[in-house]
């Protein structure tokens, strides 16, 4: 069959061809009566707009690339749907690329990115060069990081108060009395375990407390099972762990209980951070920093389609405060207020 041509249902509906543009032009202005005539004269010619060919002709493809690093941690599916769905309200669609934690492939999945014409580009937990980024600046594609920051401040930055979550953390265990806190982090390389890593040490060191035992879990389950196994097969173990992600910390619950008896808060508080949905499980009940997704998709959307309209907008870096959600993984100091 041929495809049926925009100027056809212009003719059908009685309206001009720049009125069926307007009807299927997300934001742009056309009465209730046009939409109504040239939707139902749509709907009987069975005309569909062709998005990718109006893209050469205005530039834009209305679609906004999204990269990130892992879906597994509970946090970027969630995430990930209320950026699409933020997005589409504002007309955008959300093209997902997956890319592991090194420039390389983040550079290779950009290059892509950028052949589909994406207006955008949000990058989420994923290590990216400065360079890469410039670049895609100066081709006129606007870059903003999600739940990550760069030492270069030229993109705008959407993330945790992570600092202030880890010493909010540290403060909190120092205040339930302990005096062997450990701490397990994500990949070396992500800003967010770079940040909160600082933040719990500024906490522990206010309090007149070091670290008492420290390992990396790279944002994995596995590793994280790994390095809980090794640091709590010491004669002399922490009583307490600030574990830098809700994921990593089911896997340190799990192997604390089930493989090492150990109870929990009894023997070992845990606290994580996200506040994930399995954190308020009756099995975990896990008190964690919660990352305020609603609050952060909302700001980066903004971010984003601000910089899509006007190119000269300044970069902004704005953090969201965690607030610690008290559950029952970690002993509660007397006279905390939650």
């Amino acid at each position: 069959m041929d495809k049926v041509t925009s100027l056809e249902v212009a003719k059908r509906a009685g309206v001009s061809q720049s009125a069926v543009s307007r009807v299927f032009t997300p934001g742009a202005s056309a009465s209730n009566k046009t939409v109504l005539k040239v939707r139902e004269a749509a709907q009987e010619l069975g005309y569909r707009p062709n998005i990718l060919a109006r893209s050469l002709i205005t530039g834009k493809s209305r679609i906004i690339g999204l990269i990130v690093a892992y879906l597994d941690n509970y946090f970027y599916p969630v995430a990930l749907e209320k950026l699409s769905n933020t997005l589409q309200k504002e007309g955008y669609h959300v093209l997902v690329f997956m890319a592991s934690n090194d420039n390389q492939s983040t550079e290779q999945v950009i290059e892509e990115l950028l052949d589909y014409q994406v207006d955008g580009i949000i990058i989420a937990s994923v290590g990216i060069s400065n360079d890469v980024t410039a670049r895609c600046e100066a081709m006129g594609v606007p870059v903003v990081l999600f739940n990550r920051t760069q030492d270069q401040k030229s993109h705008s930055s959407v993330t945790s108060d992570n600092i202030e979550g880890g010493h909010t953390a540290a403060q909190f265990l120092c205040k339930a009395g302990h005096k062997r806190i450990a701490y397990i982090g994500g990949w070396a390389g992500a800003s967010t375990q770079r940040d909160r890593e600082a933040g719990f040490c500024s906490g522990l060191k206010k309090s007149g407390q070091i670290l008492f035992a420290r390992a990396l879990g790279d944002f994995s389950t596995d590793i994280a099972k790994d390095v809980t196994r090794e640091m709590f097969a010491a004669s002399s173990r922490p009583d307490a762990v600030f574990v830098a992600t809700d994921h990593m910390a089911f896997a340190v619950m799990d192997v604390l209980r089930s493989e090492l008896g150990l109870s929990i808060p009894a023997d070992v508080s845990v606290v994580g951070y996200d506040d994930v949905p399995p954190s308020s499980w009756a099995g975990y009940n896990l008190t964690t920093l919660r990352q305020r997704a609603n609050l952060m998709v909302e700001k980066t959307v903004r971010l984003m389609i601000d910089k899509i309209r006007d190119p000269g907008v300044a970069p902004m870096h704005l953090k969201i405060n965690s607030p610690l959600i008290v559950r029952g993984s970690a002993k509660i100091p007397e006279g905390w207020s939650t």
